[in-house]
């Protein structure tokens, strides 16, 4: 079915002239507004991106063309009906350097937003806070907009960021059947365990685990996202503990219009995705409701020549939803979020199995002064209840028996205030800080014959950091400094049973600078370079809670510190018409890194434990580009080499040289995507992977591989999309891990769908 869609799309492309001409936004925009105005009535208005932050220097423009104004330092512009304006209940056109053009409703107090342009100069908001060029910024950076990630055959966001080179899990398996203990994120070649060396956002809110630090990637509706920006490199400076690797920050949708949007796919593995997004506006007034269903019963991971009775498929079947209210009053608006995940899952044995449920909260407000400043407030918490079971197979893996029950609730709760403000013409100071705290229990029950034991313990973490950057951007030159201090502390452990006993208690002070510094030459080229220290704090579950992977079983160690990480890059960027090209050669350090070693390779199940390693070190080249040959096509390709190496570990030196586990030294992505009105759209991504290991001592090889997905799609009329997508094509067997036997990754898996749209987008 896919690939007939595939071939007919494709020869129906070869019969088209290559000058059709390609709609650039086929969203639709809010109705007019039925306040009744005079001819001298001025309506202001503001234009924003999509984080919020004003875009200045816009031109507006009327129906027939003619310049109506530009907008100020705040993104704002007043325009007033007169008789050469003949009516602005026709749509305006909004255009602005780095930002794709859009026609709009211009509304008194509702700021239009503008997306960033697919090839043309990115604008990076994460890496400094505040809206920066790609030229401009020493910082490598990433955006994935809504069309690349709907367009992207993996229906999860895990899935989807594997278009970017270098982005990988700490195993290569999808989340739909993957143990969340094996989820953390890595970025930069460092790799991850069960905690992610990459922090990972919403809004300014962190999704990393509570607990774990792994992340959840099934808890986002998938019609709440706009678009995700990826910042490589170490951003402690900004961010505080997980951002050694880097920053992924997921944008939401904001409701601006009324507006409909359902989404229903089915596919093989009996695999599933229903999404329903409702939103709606009236003055100053938004609100937004989104949620679905994801799922699949998925597939018997293990390699076919190990499995035994007790092997059978791992599969998740989860629900999530997400309500939203905001309300814009002026230059203030304030808002009110809250969302849910629940999710079950099967890890591949009848008695392996976990389940999660989240809440989350968060409320906040967004300001903006006459001069251009900014000010954000974010106040979040969290709820979570997570469980597993964990069992002992026998050898020939034809029986089990439950060995552990694990139950362990936490909250956390949040605070960041940033603020922006323009102190001279090209300088701009921004400050900022936060502070959030975890409370965490570990309530287990270990069975041994017909003896049970309860352990049960608690816990507490605290960060709280404040930071400040300067920002100078002169003609060609661009100079950022900028530096935080954390203060963590882990307190109040105590082990409950069983016997009543205080846990080890720490607490430590880090600073982390970053400078940069980009200098243009001419229009279309840049130099850049930075460097940075940045830093991770063990979680409660690297201190206190044993994991078990297959037959790997990872002990903890309330002795760990704090990982520290030095690095710097530098590189090189280019814009033209036709595309954007960003090369980087990087390196970062990363002193007493957690890490599973493998202490006793004999026993059943296998065990390690999290040891500070002495010091481990990535080095390597980067290459991004974008193209776009024509006007319905563009390709995205990116490539990543990565020597990523132990350096030190004096207690078992024999360590030093090997690879860190789980990281491939070479890897690349390509996405072809072509769209014309008539025939629809087709995408096509490649992803090669190059040999990995998955210990410590480099015993257990994973080969390298090749992966093509392909999506396809075909509007009827304005409102419904049918779509049909398919997951390694070629059906080729994957290694994603050895546990210690072989596990292999998700077969070929194709799926068919709908879209429905009703009403105006909200952006």
């Amino acid at each position: 079915m896919l690939l007939s869609l595939v071939f007919s799309c494709a020869s129906a492309w070869a019969q088209q002239s290559s000058s059709t001409p390609v709609a650039t936004d086929r969203t639709s925009d809010p109705a007019p507004t039925k306040a009744p105005v005079t001819p001298s009535t001025p309506v202001t208005a503001s234009v924003v991106d999509a984080m919020g932050s004003p875009v200045s220097g816009a031109r507006v423009l009327d129906c027939s063309g003619s310049l109506l104004g530009t907008t100020d330092a705040a993104g704002r512009l007043a325009l007033a009906y007169s008789s050469s304006v003949r009516s602005l209940s026709c749509p305006v056109t909004i255009e602005a350097q780095g930002f794709s053009t859009r026609k709009a409703q211009w509304q008194a107090g509702i700021p239009i937003t503008l997306d960033l342009s697919s090839v043309r100069e990115n604008i990076s908001v994460t890496a400094y806070r505040t809206p920066m060029g790609d030229l401009e910024s020493p910082v490598s950076t990433r955006l994935l907009t809504q069309t690349n990630l709907q367009q992207a055959a993996p229906i999860t966001l895990d899935g989807q960021l594997r278009l970017v080179p270098g982005v990988e899990t700490f195993r290569r398996s999808s989340s739909l059947v993957a143990n969340p203990s094996s989820q953390g994120l890595s970025l930069r070649g460092l790799g991850s365990t069960s905690a992610s060396r990459t922090l990972v956002t919403q809004d300014d809110v962190p999704l990393n685990d509570a607990f774990g630090g792994w992340i959840h990637w099934e808890e986002l509706p998938e019609l709440s996202i706009r678009s995700v920006e990826l910042v490589r490199g170490g951003a402690s400076d900004l961010y505080g503990s997980s951002a050694i690797g880097g920053v992924v920050n997921v944008i939401p949708i904001r409701p601006t219009g009324n507006f409909a949007e359902l989404n229903s796919s089915y596919g093989s593995e009996n695999t599933y995705d229903d999404s329903l997004l409702v939103e709606g506006h009236h003055g100053r007034w938004g609100a937004m409701a989104t949620g679905g269903v994801i799922g699949t019963d998925g597939f018997t991971q293990l390699s076919p020549d190990v499995r035994g009775l007790v092997d059978i498929p791992s599969n998740v079947h989860a629900q999530n939803g997400l309500i939203l209210a905001d309300h814009q009053q002026g230059n203030l608006r304030l808002f009110l979020r809250g969302s849910i995940m629940n999710e079950a899952r099967g890890n591949g044995t009848p008695v392996q199995t976990n389940g999660t449920r989240l809440w989350r909260y968060s409320t906040g407000s967004d300001w903006t002064n006459a001069s251009g400043g900014a000010l954000t407030f974010r106040a979040y918490g969290s709820a979570e209840h997570y469980r597993q079971t964990f069992s002992t197979i026998a050898s020939d893996r034809n029986s089990e028996s439950l060995n552990r029950f694990v139950r362990t609730p936490d909250d956390e709760m949040g605070a960041v205030l940033h603020w922006s403000q323009p102190l001279a013409p090209g300088l701009l100071l921004v400050a900022g800080a936060d502070t959030h705290d975890v409370r965490a229990l570990d309530e287990e029950t270990t069975y041994k014959g017909n003896v049970t034991s309860p352990i049960n313990l608690s816990d507490r973490q605290r960060q709280t950091g404040a930071y400040a950057e300067l920002l100078y951007i002169r003609q060609a030159w661009t100079i950022s400094a900028s530096g935080r201090i954390d203060w963590f502390s882990n307190f109040d452990g105590v082990r409950i049973q069983p016997a009543q006993a205080p846990l080890a208690q720490f607490g430590e002070r880090v600073f982390d600078p970053r400078l940069g510094i980009s200098r243009k030459l001419g229009q279309h080229f840049a130099l850049s370079g930075n460097g940075f220290r940045a830093y991770r704090a063990p979680t409660p579950n690297e201190l206190y809670r044993s994991t078990q992977v297959g037959s790997l079983l990872t002990l903890p160690n309330n002795n760990l510190r704090s990982e520290r990480a030095t690095g710097w890059e530098t590189g090189i960027a280019m814009e033209q018409r036709w595309g954007t090209l960003r090369t980087s050669y990087f390196w970062t350090r990363v002193n007493r890194p957690i890490t599973a070693l493998t202490t006793d390779p004999t026993s059943n199940p296998i065990q390690l434990t999290r040891e500070n390693l002495g010091r481990i070190e990535s080095r390597g080249i980067s290459a991004d580009l974008e193209l776009q040959p024509a006007r319905w096509m563009t390709i995205n390709t990116g490539y990543q080499y990565t020597n990523a190496t132990v350096t030190q570990y004096a207690q078992q030196p024999q360590l030093v040289g090997n690879w860190i586990p789980q990281v491939a030294h070479q890897m690349g992505t390509l996405q072809i995507r072509g769209y014309r009105r008539a025939i629809g759209t087709l995408s096509l991504q490649g992803k090669i992977s190059g040999r990995q290991f998955d210990d410590d001592a480099n015993t257990y090889l994973l080969r390298g591989y090749f992966k093509l997905d392909a999506y396809a799609s075909h509007d009827i009329g304005q409102r419904w999309e049918i779509y049909s997508s398919g997951e390694n094509l070629f059906d080729r067997s994957i290694d994603v891990g050895r546990t210690p036997l072989l596990t292999l990754g998700t077969p070929r898996v194709e799926r068919i769908g709908f879209r429905l749209k009703l009403g105006a987008p909200g952006k």
